[in-house]
């Protein structure tokens, strides 16, 4: 009779009318209570009903009855799996296979459960019993590998992965899986044609879009990755970390505004995203827009205890650039110690502008170099002697347009002796088809556009050119590319004019420099050699323009009478200590005014606060917007006295103002930056306008202020001197500048180490 009525439950079960199978599986167990395959088919019925405790408690109890049962120990198995009792569970595998040792569903739930039990060794040796059973499962073998990915044995499991796949294609998380362990090995090729077959299978996927989208960042491809990221975030909005990876492709394709938004998004679904704030604060200080980076840095400094140290660093420079001092003092402090520790707090250019130290700014330098621009292992150039009939230089730099490197160089370029030194212009910066840009093509026997090619490919062209002479116009400052010296495409190198120091770099041998701006007792604290040049280290271009009218005072927004001291370096070189001299003039002088340059809104508020805070009317400070060099320096002529700043001096601001005859009044600090001014003002014939201390200075300024006919007397001098002073003979410097190029030519020719040299007492060359 009970089997019978078994049969017909069994039947009810197998069409989906398991209530009428309960019913049977009931009425037996009333008269039955120890019935096996009631209790064990109930306790089924049960588990399909998430009924979990009723099942684990009746397959139990029909355990007890059959313990030798494989198939309800193994039931009994996967209830207690579901109930989160792996141990208990194990066992029942382990009792289930021990009477039927082949028993592949056992294995794979015992494998399962040995996994989530972190026993993975065991669980693969379980998934391999499985395979060679039978091998055509192909959940086995998707199973087995991820239990290899645990291990770490990613390409076990690519393989794993790829034999179920060949099962079953269309898996889709297999496939993910597979995609995602072939982007961890780098195959990433590879693991873009394993996103293309996943999308196939679902193009609407938003994990596999997301997924695309990532590995084509990874790859570069940059512009595929936005629209894969746009099609990812139109399924998934409100995905902050979607949003920020969109902004990192549209920040490498130099869409910075677009950036900015996306860095937005990001930031507005989770305001402690620190990463996408970081990211957004970089940009906004690329864009010049310093107080909402200083503002980016400030929260993630404030919010996160391991913030990278550097973020201090441009926190400090974000807001030198607005002329916000408030706890400068500290920061400087803070920085000082950083550097001293060996942490990259600050680019070497933005340590230049707070620091008097020459040690710490070698030590900056080293910090960047040692983090940006690695030795590679084998140089391109290896001690082979070249013999040209001409020295080979190559110029390297971004600047080759309407900028203040070109503005000084152009007439060197132009005035090299071509019947001893053939030029060559490695340019890695933007055509911006100046007029500028014209002239410097023309002046070079070879202009070459590298702004497509690596570092890698860029030093060997040079190699393949045979360069002589490498001289880098950018060192450390926005845009350059010193990685390209790094690789040694040339058996000396050099580095001029655009970084004031040391790049602390064992690839560049020597800094162009003159006994002002690295007199002799300061040579130990740089790395290259010094090439001394006799009158100034900086050149100038005498055709530079000035404009034929000069605007009057009222026209630049000064007053018709009344003295006017100006300073028009960028307003990020203003320290307070210069600024506290600078107010004590303008009271110690009736009617004065100071004439500065207006970078931004927030440079004109914060000066007129601290003017304000010294006692003097904001009025009294008129700001100056840019405008062409030409008309620059045409109004330069309406100021009476150019104040100088330190620990970074005026460079080219303070020869485009002896050019026109507007006096410097400068004191030297104790680095290169530093110094720049006496170096000018001694080569312009006024090193009368060099005061030794800032005591010194603001007494020699206030002197000139009240002393007319002595200023007069200065003017009259620097404009007598234009046409013969060493600071505007084009051609004089360009012939010292080629006498130390020949010199390092001559100490490669022999096969002599770099050494410091001055030019006129170098060593004859061979």
């Amino acid at each position: 009779m009970n089997a019978s009525l078994l049969q017909n439950a069994l039947n009810f079960r197998r069409t989906g009318k398991l209530a009428e199978a309960a019913d049977i599986y009931v009425g037996i167990l009333r008269g039955d209570s120890q019935n096996f395959e009631a209790l064990h088919g109930l306790g089924i019925l049960n588990y399909m009903g998430g009924r979990l405790d009723d099942a684990e408690r009746l397959i139990g109890e029909a355990v007890k009855v059959n313990p030798s049962s494989p198939d309800a120990v193994y039931n009994w198995g996967c209830v207690l799996t579901k109930l989160q009792r792996p141990e208990e569970a194990l066992a029942c595998f382990d009792a289930a296979l021990k009477t039927k040792p082949d028993y592949l569903e056992a294995l794979v739930n015992r494998a399962n459960v040995l996994a989530a039990l972190s026993r993975h060794d065991e669980a693969l040796s379980n998934l391999d019993r499985v395979v060679a059973l039978k091998p055509q499962i192909a959940e086995a073998w998707n199973n087995r590998a991820a239990v290899l990915v645990t291990l770490n044995r990613l390409e076990e499991a690519v393989k794993s992965y790829d034999r179920g796949l060949a099962l079953r294609a269309n898996n889709l998380e297999a496939r993910k899986s597979r995609g995602a362990i072939l982007q961890l090995l780098g195959r990433l090729e590879e693991a873009a044609d394993n996103f293309d077959q996943a999308l196939a299978l679902a193009p609407g996927d938003a994990d596999l879009l997301g997924g695309r989208a990532d590995l084509l960042l990874q790859l570069g491809r940059n512009e595929e990755a936005i629209a894969y990221y746009d099609r990812f975030l139109a399924l998934r909005p409100g995905e902050a970390a979607g949003w920020y990876c969109r902004g990192l492709v549209l920040q490498a394709l130099r869409r910075l505004q677009d950036a900015l938004l996306s860095f937005d998004k990001t930031l507005a679904l989770n305001p402690d995203h620190f990463a996408a704030r970081i990211a957004r604060a970089n940009i906004r200080f690329e864009m010049e827009r310093f107080a909402g980076a200083a503002e980016d840095y400030e929260v993630v400094l404030g919010g996160d205890p391991m913030a990278p140290h550097y973020l201090r660093g441009y926190l400090n420079v974000s807001r030198l650039h607005c002329c916000d001092w408030v706890g400068l003092a500290g920061r400087r402090t803070i920085i000082t110690e950083d550097i001293r520790a060996g942490y990259f707090v600050l680019d070497p250019m933005g340590n230049a502008l707070i620091s008097n130290s020459l040690e710490e700014q070698r030590q900056a330098a080293d910090i960047w170099r040692k983090d940006k621009f690695p030795l590679p292992q084998a140089p391109l150039w290896q001690g082979e002697i070249y013999r040209h009939d001409k020295i080979r230089v190559a110029y390297l730099s971004a600047d080759f347009r309407s900028h203040a490197t070109a503005f000084l160089m152009a007439g060197v370029f132009e005035h090299h002796d071509t019947s001893r030194f053939e030029i060559t212009a490695i340019s890695f910066g933007a055509d911006d088809r100046s007029p500028m840009r014209q002239r410097l093509e023309r002046a070079f026997d070879a202009f070459i556009d590298v702004r497509d090619k690596s570092d890698a490919e860029v030093a060997a062209l040079m190699r393949e050119r045979e360069i002589d002479i490498a001289v880098d116009l950018k060192g450390y400052t926005a845009e350059g590319r010193l990685g390209i010296l790094s690789y040694r495409p040339a058996p000396a190198a050099a580095h001029y004019l655009g970084f004031p120091g040391t790049l602390s770099a064992d690839y560049v041998d020597y800094l162009i420099a003159d006994p002002v701006v690295v007199p002799a007792e300061h040579q130990s604290f740089y790395a290259e050699k010094i090439a001394t040049l006799p009158d100034t280290y900086q050149c100038n271009d005498r055709e530079r323009i000035v404009a034929a009218r000069t605007p009057s005072r009222a026209e630049v927004g000064l007053p018709e009478r009344g003295f006017v001291f100006c300073c028009f370096n960028n307003n990020h070189k203003i320290m307070p200590e210069m600024f506290d001299i600078w107010m004590r003039l303008l009271r110690a002088v009736d009617g004065s005014v100071l004439w500065l340059l207006q970078d931004n809104e927030d440079v004109v508020r914060n000066l007129k606060r601290e003017a304000h805070a010294r006692g003097v009317a904001p009025e009294r400070l008129v700001f100056a917007r840019r405008v062409a060099p030409a008309d620059h320096l045409a109004r330069q002529k309406c100021a009476d006295l150019f104040l100088d700043t330190l620990p970074y001096n005026a460079h080219t601001t303070a020869s485009d103002a002896l050019w026109v005859g507007l006096p410097v009044v400068t004191t030297p600090g104790q680095t290169f930056a530093g110094r720049v001014a006496a170096s000018l003002v001694r080569a312009a014939g006024v090193p009368e306008l060099t005061a030794e201390s800032l005591g010194d200075y603001e007494a020699l300024a206030l002197k000139l202020a009240r002393e007319p006919s002595t200023l007069a007397a200065i003017k009259a001098k620097l404009v007598s001197n234009r046409d013969t002073c060493a600071l505007f003979d084009t051609q004089c410097i360009t012939r010292n500048l080629e006498a130390a190029y020949i010199a390092m030519w001559g100490r490669s020719q022999r096969g002599d180490a770099p050494e410091s040299f001055a030019v006129g007492q170098e060593a004859p060359a061979p």
